[in-house]
């Protein structure tokens, strides 16, 4: 039976993907004459408490041989998402959401379609789109005051840059989090010569805020840089060089908790006697839920004592981080380029932080740590509405790391493209355009480990300790990587370069992928690529905004197009064996190398080729 409905193709929805409110979306149904007498209706229902189905009567557009055209306008006024399947009105029959998205008959309940209705006036920064991100974890990345004194006496130096991190916790006698390599802000700015070279226009960094702990997830001091990494006059002229090679700096910004170690909570005494835990009356008593029926005396984050969960609704913590000269204010102002929430799924709707971000300009770009789709993602017990235009620009596209680590290890094309589409249907396009894409992360294992090693399967620390991937294995997996990055680098969103996956660094989770960045490294095979790919991405507007087409995705082949105003970038993905020649949609042939990519651009409207890339 030919497709009933597919929301992904033009001829059945228009436009593709989120509306802004107040726009109309028109819907098509293709009804094979076998299906006898239809009175299709299409059944759209707004999520909502109050929110009922609405019943819309298609009307008959005529007929193709063997089949009935029917079609629906509807305008969404109200933002928020919209769910629809189609009713035939005759024999109970009805048309639901399949696994590839098409349309199938149905005689009971089966999955809705989703429409997402976002503000109408709803922007993301303009030098964002179209750019190249590299994540550094700062401790690990290079040290530019070599062999410094530890600011603090329970921090063990690392001087063995080669050396792994510290695994073992301190139940049985390691220093997990508790061991530095001494990467600073000087060492980053050391490098900016070579992150320009690799074509990259923004650094967004893990915490650099004080906090003992490696990771820095533990906040102890908001307003001062850790005194390892440097000094807040460090941090401006890092921002300010970086200006000159035309990178900007993103921060991680932890505000659902802080650590027990800190000036505001203070347990463990570091900042002599005040502090919430120490004294009743501290002005951060309020910050805090102290209650006996919490594990020691506290809520904290995740039951974690060390992490003392703030209540982000009370009005002088709110001040303190999102009011005029605050947290966010002040950063910015000394240079930051924007934002990246940790768990924003935990940060309530109340907690002002896109007012404080845009206060300073609107350019300056807010991110969040989400890691499904952040359009039907659930938190605080209700949906969350922080991608639909009030709250965060985009997110971290955990979505697309899965789906194209999947696909480059054997998964089907159209599994992997259904899934990609998918979330690009749903987001609005501001942020789809502006969502961080990337391969590795300091939270997830490393993507050349994911690739080549074996899955750890839940198996702890000790065993994933050591664990290196050599010979053929590591040759393959390379290849696969590039192919990854080649299909990171040409999704909608921007891309995001994890320190070290550059030159193939490895890691199952934390601590293991968090090493420091092996400089004397002789991998030289994936940097000039992935400078070329970020070349491409700033020369070539199609990947600015540009929209998705899909032209093949089948077994271990992907061929998709991204559409500009001037220009067409066609990408053709072999995950196979074998050499293809594949046509192209201008109507030539291309060859595509084994475990290769091949991309072409088109100028529109002139049929040479703008510029063309094979890379064997």
């Amino acid at each position: 039976m030919p497709c009933l409905f597919n929301s992904f193709d033009p001829y059945f929805k228009q436009p593709f993907g989120a509306v802004r409110a107040g726009q109309s979306v028109h819907l098509s149904l293709c009804i094979p004459e076998e299906l006898g007498y239809v009175d299709p209706h299409l059944v759209l229902q707004k999520e909502g408490r109050y929110d009922v189905p609405v019943h819309y009567r298609m009307k008959f557009d005529g007929q193709t041989p063997h089949q009935n055209h029917f079609s629906v306008d509807v305008t969404l006024n109200d933002v928020g998402l919209y769910f629809y399947y189609f009713d035939l009105y005759t024999d109970f029959r009805r048309i639901v959401r399949g696994p590839d998205n098409c349309g199938v008959v149905s005689w009971q309940e089966g999955e809705s379609w989703q429409i997402t209705v976002y503000e109408a006036d709803f922007e993301t920064p303009a030098p964002i789109k179209g750019k190249v991100f590299y994540q550094i974890f700062p401790d690990r990345f290079c040290e530019g005051v070599e062999n410094k004194p530890m600011p603090f006496p329970d921090r063990l130096y690392q001087a063995d840059k080669h050396a792994e991190p510290f695994w073992q916790p301190n139940e049985v006698g390691g220093h997990l989090n508790e061991d530095y390599f001494g990467g600073d802000l000087k060492g980053i700015q050391m490098k900016l010569p070579y992150l320009r070279k690799m074509g990259v226009d923004y650094l967004y960094l893990n915490p650099i805020f004080e906090a003992h702990s490696n990771h820095r997830y533990n906040t102890a001091d908001y307003l001062n840089v850790d005194p390892l990494l440097g000094t807040n006059e460090d941090f401006v002229a890092l921002c300010a060089e970086a200006k000159k090679y035309g990178i900007g700096i993103v921060l991680d910004g932890v505000f659902s908790h802080t650590g027990s170690d800190s000036r505001y909570f203070n347990r463990e005494g570091r900042y002599g006697e005040g502090g919430a835990y120490r004294d009743p009356s501290s002005p951060y008593r309020s910050w805090y839920d102290f209650d006996p029926k919490y594990k020691g005396g506290y809520r904290s984050w995740w039951g974690f004592e060390t992490l003392p969960e703030v209540n982000e609704e009370t009005p002088s913590y709110v001040e303190f981080i999102t009011g005029e000269g605050g947290v966010i204010d002040t950063w910015l102002r000394r240079g930051a380029a924007g934002f990246r929430l940790d768990v924003a799924d935990e940060l309530p709707d109340s907690f002002k932080v896109r007012t404080a971000v845009k206060r300073v300009s609107p350019d300056k770009f807010l991110l969040g740590e989400v890691w499904e789709d952040a359009t039907t993602k659930f938190g605080f017990d209700k949906r969350r509405t922080y991608l639909l235009g009030k709250g965060l620009d985009s997110v971290m596209n955990y979505p697309f790391k899965n789906a194209v680590l999947g696909f480059v290890c054997g998964r089907d094309a159209g599994q992997t493209m259904t899934d990609i589409l998918t979330l690009c249907e749903h987001y609005p396009a501001p942020a789809l355009d502006t969502a961080l894409n990337f391969l590795s992360t300091h939270d997830t294992e490393r993507a050349l480990t994911v690739i080549a090693d074996e899955p750890a399967n839940g198996r702890g620390r000790a065993w994933q300790s050591g664990r290196c991937v050599t010979g053929d294995a590591y040759e393959e997996g390379m290849l696969r990587l590039r192919m990854a990055y080649a299909i990171i680098y040409t999704l909608p969103g921007v891309p995001c370069l994890y320190y070290g996956d550059e030159i193939g660094m490895q890691g199952y989770r934390d601590p293991f992928n968090r090493g420091f960045y092996c400089w004397d490294s002789h991998e030289e095979r994936l940097r000039p690529v992935l400078a070329q790919l970020a070349q491409l991405r700033h020369s070539c507007e199609a990947f600015r905004t540009g929209a998705l087409r899909v032209l093949r995705a089948e077994g271990g082949i992907l061929h998709y197009q991204r559409i500009g105003e001037a220009e067409t970038a066609e990408i053709i993905v072999n995950r196979t064996e074998h050499i293809i020649v594949e046509p192209l949609a201008s109507g030539k042939h291309t060859e595509v190398n084994p475990m290769g990519f091949t991309i072409v651009v088109e100028e529109i409207g002139h049929n040479p080729d703008h510029s063309y890339y094979d890379y064997q």
